[in-house]
C-alpha cells in the first residue's frame, strides 16, 4: 500500500524496483522543532531514573539490562499539571473515582480556594517530585521545549469535586473557575521559571476536552469543556500569564483526541481566543482518518504552529506507528510530534513496563522503528517532499545532510530507488549510510550499515525486506 503510482517502474539485478522517489529540495513543509513525550504517567513511577533520561533525551548508546540501546533524542517534554490532592477544606474534600490507578492521580499544586498567593498554605509545592525530576533530568540531557498542559482543573474547581470527569462526562468545571483554571496554570508557570529552572513555552488549558467520555468513573483525570467555555478560557489564560510577567510564553489549543474534531473545535472558537492562541496542538488518535489537509490549510492561514501533540497506539511492532507518522508528514505536516507514553503496558509503550507496580521489561519493535524518526530528523532540518507516500525526507540546510525515511510495506523484498537529481553535490560513488528496521515481532533491530550502499550518477537504491523501514543520510549535498 502507499506506493507512489507515478513511480516508473525499474529492474535491477532482476528484481522489481518500485520506482523513482524523486527528493524535492523546493519544497518546503515547516522547519522541524522536534520530538517529545508527555512525563504523566510514568514520571510519577520512574522520574528519578537518569538512565531512562538519558535513553529517551539523548542519542547516546546506552547499556540497559546487558542490551546496548540507541538514545531517541527526544527533545520536547509534556508536564501535567496535577488535579488532586488529599486535603479537606472547609469541610470539602476531592472525590476520587472509583476506577482511578494510583499512578494516574497527579498531586496538583493549588490546594483550595483560599488564596490565588502561592508562598500562603493554600499552595503546595512539594508534591509531584517525581515528575518534577523528570523533567530537570531531561533539561540536564539536552531537552529544551518545554509544555505544561492540563488534564483536568483542581479537583474543587469542579461542579462534582471529580477530577476524572463530570456525571456521563457532562461538563464539569464550575463557570465562577474560569478564571481559577488559568490563574493555576500560569502560577505554575510562573513557579517553574523562578524555582526549578524551567521555562515552558507554551501552556495548554485543556486536554481533549471535547469528548465525553471523561466521566465521574473514568480511569484517569479529566474533563469536558465544551468549545464556548474553552473560548472564555483561553482569554483568561492569555491575561494570567501576561501577569505574571510572561507576555512571551505562547498558548496552545486544543489538544483534541482527533483531527476532525480539533477541526470543529477551532471554527468554533471565537474571534479573540483565536487571536491568543499562538500553537494549534492535536492529538493523533485517529490513526490513517481525518482530514489532516484541511487542518494544516487552517494552522496555515491563520498564521499558527501546528504540533502534533500526543500519539500512542497498542502496536508494539512499529507498524501503526510508522503509518501515521508518514501521513501526519506528509499531509498534516506538523512541526513537532510526541509520543503519549514512552514507558506504558505492552503494545502501548515503547519500553514495556507496569508503570503502577513500578516493574519495567523490556524495549518494543515499535522503540526501534520511533528511533528512525527521532534520531536523524533533527530540530531546525526542513521537511521537504520524498516523493512518494511511503517515503519522509529532511534537509540539514547548514550541514548539508539530506535524510531520507522510507518503508516497504510489502510481504515481499523490495528495491526502492532514490533520485537526487534535484541537489547539487551529489558525488557520484559516495557510500550512503543506512540503518534498518524490521517491523515485525523478534526482527532486526535498527541495524547499522554504513557502506554497502552506493550512489550511481545521481540515484542510489537499496532492497527493503518485507515491512522494513530503512533511513538514509546523504552528505554533502545542496540545493
Amino acid at each position: 500500500m502507499f506506493y507512489s503510482i507515478a513511480a516508473a517502474l525499474l529492474l535491477i539485478s532482476g528484481q522489481l524496483v518500485l520506482g523513482d522517489y524523486i527528493i524535492n529540495p523546493s519544497t518546503n513543509w515547516g522547519v522541524w522543532q522536534g520530538w517529545g513525550t508527555s512525563l504523566a504517567w510514568w514520571a510519577k513511577a520512574f522520574g528519578t531514573r537518569t538512565d531512562l533520561s538519558k535513553i529517551f533525551f539523548t542519542t547516546a548508546t546506552t547499556s540497559y539490562n546487558g542490551v546496548s540501546v540507541p538514545g531517541l533524542g527526544l527533545n520536547i517534554v509534556r508536564y501535567n499539571a496535577g488535579a488532586c490532592s488529599t486535603n479537606t477544606y472547609s469541610g470539602t474534600s476531592m472525590v476520587k473515582s472509583p476506577n482511578i490507578k494510583p499512578a494516574r492521580q497527579m498531586d496538583g499544586f493549588w490546594l483550595n480556594w483560599a488564596s490565588t498567593d502561592p508562598t500562603t498554605s493554600s499552595w503546595n509545592w512539594n508534591v509531584d517530585a517525581n515528575q518534577r525530576a523528570a523533567l530537570t533530568n531531561a533539561k540536564s540531557n539536552g531537552a529544551n521545549h518545554f509544555i505544561l498542559f492540563s488534564n483536568s482543573p483542581m479537583w474543587w474547581m469542579l461542579y462534582n469535586k471529580n477530577p476524572s470527569g463530570g456525571a456521563n462526562g457532562t461538563e464539569n468545571i464550575q463557570s465562577w473557575n474560569y478564571q481559577d483554571h488559568a490563574t493555576y496554570l500560569a502560577t505554575i508557570a510562573k513557579h517553574a521559571q523562578s524555582s526549578w529552572g524551567i521555562t515552558f513555552e507554551s501552556v495548554e488549558a485543556f486536554n481533549e476536552p471535547s469528548s465525553n467520555w471523561w466521566t465521574s468513573t473514568g480511569t484517569q483525570e479529566g474533563c469536558k469543556i465544551g468549545a464556548s467555555t474553552q473560548a472564555q478560557i483561553i482569554p483568561y489564560l492569555r491575561t494570567a500569564l501576561n501577569n505574571q510577567g510572561l507576555s512571551s510564553t505562547m498558548i496552545a489549543a486544543s489538544d483534541e483526541n482527533t483531527i476532525d474534531i480539533a477541526i470543529s473545535t477551532w471554527n468554533a472558537l471565537s474571534s479573540t481566543a483565536k487571536s491568543s492562541v499562538n500553537q494549534i496542538h492535536v492529538h493523533g488518535y485517529q490513526g490513517g482518518g481525518g482530514d489532516r489537509v484541511t487542518l494544516y490549510n487552517t494552522a496555515l492561514s491563520q498564521g499558527k504552529k501546528l504540533w502534533n501533540s500526543e500519539y500512542g497506539d497498542s502496536d508494539s511492532t512499529g507498524v501503526s506507528l510508522a503509518s501515521n507518522l508518514i501521513l501526519d508528514f506528509r499531509w498534516l505536516h506538523p512541526t513537532a510530534w510526541v509520543y503519549w507514553q514512552v514507558i506504558d503496558v505492552p503494545g502501548w509503550g515503547l519500553l514495556e513496563g507496569n508503570i503502577d507496580a513500578g516493574t519495567l521489561a523490556s524495549f518494543a519493535q515499535k522503540y526501534y522503528v520511533l528511533a528512525h524518526f527521532t534520531r536523524h530528523i533533527r530540530e531546525g532540518m526542513t521537511i521537504i517532499d520524498g516523493g512518494g507516500d511511503v517515503v519522509v525526507s529532511a534537509y540539514d540546510s547548514v550541514n548539508h545532510k539530506l535524510i531520507i525515511v522510507a518503508v516497504n510495506w510489502s510481504t515481499t523484498s523490495q528495491y526502492l530507488n532514490f533520485d537526487l537529481s534535484k541537489f547539487g553535490g551529489v558525488v557520484n560513488g559516495a557510500t550512503v549510510p543506512r540503518w534498518a528496521t524490521s517491523m515485525t515481532s523478534g526482527g532486526s533491530r535498527y541495524v547499522s550499515y554504513p557502506s554497502d550502499t552506493v550512489i550511481s550518477g545521481t540515484r542510489f537504491w537499496s532492497n527493503f525486506g518485507p515491512n522494513t523501514i530503512m533511513t538514509f543520510e546523504i552528505s554533502g549535498v545542496t540545493h
